[in-house]
């Protein structure tokens, strides 16, 4: 009861902003329901001038209900259906992940950005937009304005991936296996992503869009290293700072990202199911049902964490200090496109 107490007017609050946001989402998928939600929060937090009654439900339901959809995403992936046909993409999905990351590290020292933002821009234009978000967010303790400041940069290339690449494969003169591969692995965000393959096959009547989902899917598996990483860096990073405080213990289950572990054996029990079942139908839709249930109480959630999330972020700091983090992540979209289009010739996928 002190649960529902203390939170649930919260949880309400951004259940009643995540409704309508994804139905806008819907309506216009380029720009998502995730932006919708950042986008009304940050509106409504200008108006709402006292939130005691429901701050407690809106942190919980930025951090905690954000890792739920992370864990809830994993029954969308059977690994190996997507290790089967995407692992010819793997040369270019790896190339672009590896360029992005270093891009990202480079402009970092460059421009002087805060760590944490600088590596949700990276992550993020190099896995999967939103959910990679999601999922490194926890591990490095971002605060709510860093990932509203990197959802802003992804969203705004993936927009321009959309409606620009469908015309710019065309005069590249990309088959439509090459487009698939290059929607895949160039642009973020799986709305984008089906946005841009099925304008490239409305345009030249073919079936890239089925291609484009498979490579975007073998990407988001390179959450699970990613954030491992991160933590690993993270906790070393705290040990570090622990030694030169003495008395400090550094926390380890704090800080390690098991909400990851739980994504992975999601992932693992989609996996088993479906082969273990894979000749009997009646089961098998049942369990396809089941895991499409959760696949789409993710992205609720996540929706539902964005309007959390931009109910606490202060538009005008984050529009002063946006320069950089897009000037970041239009770097990091340029070395993206060129580098799956070399490596596509290179590997004669063009």
């Amino acid at each position: 009861m002190n649960f529902v107490k203390e939170k649930g007017l919260g949880i309400l609050f951004c259940i009643v902003i995540a409704v309508p946001s994804v139905i806008l989402g819907n309506f216009f998928p380029v720009i998502g329901g995730a932006v919708f939600a950042i986008i009304i929060g940050m509106v409504l937090t200008l108006i709402i001038k006292d939130k005691t009654k429901i701050s407690d439900g809106i942190t919980f339901t930025s951090k905690k209900i954000l890792q739920y959809a992370v864990i809830l995403l994993g029954f969308g992936l059977n690994l190996s259906t997507i290790l089967k046909t995407g692992k010819q993409s793997l040369p270019v999905i790896i190339s672009t992940i590896a360029i992005s990351l270093i891009t990202a590290f480079i402009m970092h020292k460059l421009l002087k950005m805060p760590s944490k933002t600088s590596i949700l821009v990276g992550v993020g234009s190099s896995i999967c937009g939103g959910s990679a978000i999601a999922a490194t967010a926890p591990v490095i303790d971002a605060d709510d304005e860093e990932i509203a400041q990197s959802i802003s940069v992804i969203f705004l290339f993936n927009v321009l991936a959309a409606l620009i690449f469908p015309t710019f494969g065309g005069i590249l003169g990309l088959s439509n296996e090459g487009f698939g591969l290059f929607a895949g692995t160039a642009v973020n965000d799986t709305s984008s992503v089906t946005a841009a393959a099925s304008a490239w096959d409305g345009i030249h009547g073919s079936n890239t869009l089925e291609t484009a989902t498979i490579v975007k899917l073998t990407r988001t598996l390179a959450i699970i290293p990613i954030t491992l990483v991160l933590a690993f860096w993270r906790i070393s990073k705290e040990k570090k700072n622990a030694n030169n405080a003495s008395g400090t213990k550094v926390d380890f289950k704090k800080i390690f990202p098991m909400f990851i572990l739980y994504f992975v054996l999601a992932s693992v029990i989609t996996t088993v199911t479906t082969s273990v079942f894979a000749t009997n139908a009646p089961v098998l839709e049942t369990a396809n049902n089941i895991f499409g249930f959760f696949k789409n109480l993710s992205k609720f959630f996540i929706v539902m964490a964005m309007a959390a999330i931009g109910m606490n972020t202060n538009i005008v700091k984050l529009i002063k200090t946006g320069v950089k983090p897009i000037f970041m992540g239009f770097c990091c979209w340029v070395m993206i496109t060129a580098t799956s289009l070399l490596v596509q010739h290179l590997i004669g996928v063009w």
